[in-house]
């Protein structure tokens, strides 16, 4: 249900109210009639004050029908347009369409509109003699149908502003809430790509370690100190993620080339050969492509037991090409990962494509994205 407008009963039981105590004043004089004029327009004022704020009408706990709520605020209208001697409340009874769209709606704003000026053209049948040939009546009863009207258009309009800003609110928070699915969602994304990466990076180095350290301990120590190089990277990554908590231009490697064959440097060795191909120039830092470069690599070292692994870039006037290839056991497409599958969604805001071929033979992951 709608709220009502409430400072334009206000302004109209204020305007009767002085209207009336001043014609009091300079007519007849004070006296019952105004002070009873004046309790009853306090009433309503009252009537108003006790129900704002509220959903619903409550009495000791209890809900009150709106009808029964409309059926006391045209009682007490009725009541103070009969103590009134200057006749000015009459004007009140527009709040009765007025009040009644926001609590039924249209159709029975117009019908008690329209009940509301055959009201007045009774009482004036009953009360004036011949009114309908007198011109002071029938301009009364022309502007009282005209505020009737005007009332029930100003509900509307605030009915469909009402209605408009309940939208807006709650599209802003889908918008919120899809913002934050996003930004967790991206969040995810950094956190399997790269802690995940550098944790499949430690525990490969740490299994060369200790497969070296009897035969060889010159090459156990680099595999150590490869896999304490994965650990403070990954802190640093993640350290940033945390502190930038923005777009992911933000976090991007300077240098792609470079980044990547760190990323090389420290994961060769043992009985897994990584090669590092770049040709072209590259023009400015992709994230994207580290990445991929990081799922590949993970994918490969964790899963497939490849033995030889090359990592290929490609950069033209176009964009950037990535291609990660294995010769490992491959893996059943249908069982495509998170990992795969973040990838595919950060490609695809890049405007990106990827493709992904594997078989017994080993997989090929390729990735492109433009300038």
């Amino acid at each position: 249900m709608s709220r009502p407008v409430p400072w334009i009963p206000a302004v109209l039981y204020g305007a009767v109210l002085l209207g009336g105590v001043y014609y009091a004043a300079i007519g007849p004089g004070p006296g019952a009639r105004t002070a009873a004029f004046v309790g009853l327009l306090g009433a309503l004022i009252a009537l108003d004050g006790w129900g704002r704020g509220r959903d619903r009408w409550r009495w000791r706990g209890r809900r009150i029908a709106p009808g029964a709520v409309l059926v006391l605020r045209v009682l007490l209208l009725c009541a103070v347009t009969a103590v009134d001697v200057s006749g000015l409340s009459r004007v009140l009874f527009v709040l009765v369409p007025f009040l009644a769209f926001f609590a039924y709606g249209s159709a029975a704003a117009v019908g008690l509109g329209a009940g509301c000026v055959a009201a007045l053209a009774g009482a004036f049948t009953l009360w004036v003699p011949h009114w309908q040939v007198r011109a002071e009546y029938i301009s009364d009863l022309l502007m009282f149908a005209l505020g009737v009207v005007l009332a029930v258009a100003m509900a509307a309009v605030a009915v469909r502003e009402q209605q408009a800003r309940a939208r807006l609110e709650g599209t802003l928070a889908q918008v919120a809430q899809l913002s934050a699915a996003r930004e967790r969602n991206r969040l995810a994304r950094e956190i399997h790509d790269s802690l995940g990466h550098h944790l499949t990076a430690i525990g490969v180095q740490l299994e060369m370690a200790e497969a070296f350290a009897p035969l060889d301990p010159a090459a156990s120590a680099r595999a150590v100190s490869h896999a304490r190089w994965s650990a403070n990277r990954a802190l640093d990554e993640v350290r940033a993620s945390v502190r930038t908590l923005g777009p992911e231009s933000e976090a991007e490697p300077v240098v792609l080339s470079r980044a990547l064959a760190d990323l090389v440097h420290h994961l060769d060795g043992g009985s897994r050969r990584i090669t590092l191909e770049t040709s072209g120039v590259e023009r400015r830092p992709l994230l994207v492509l580290y990445r991929a470069a990081q799922e590949g690599l993970t994918n490969a070292c964790r899963h497939s037991g490849a033995t030889e692994i090359g990592v290929d870039v490609v950069y033209d006037e176009r964009g950037a090409r990535l291609r990660v290839a294995d010769n490992g056991t491959g893996f059943d497409p249908a069982e495509e990962g998170f990992g795969l599958a973040g990838l595919r969604e950060r490609v695809r805001l890049a405007e990106g494509t990827v493709a992904v071929d594997t078989s017994a033979d080993g997989t090929v992951l390729t990735v492109g994205v433009p300038w």
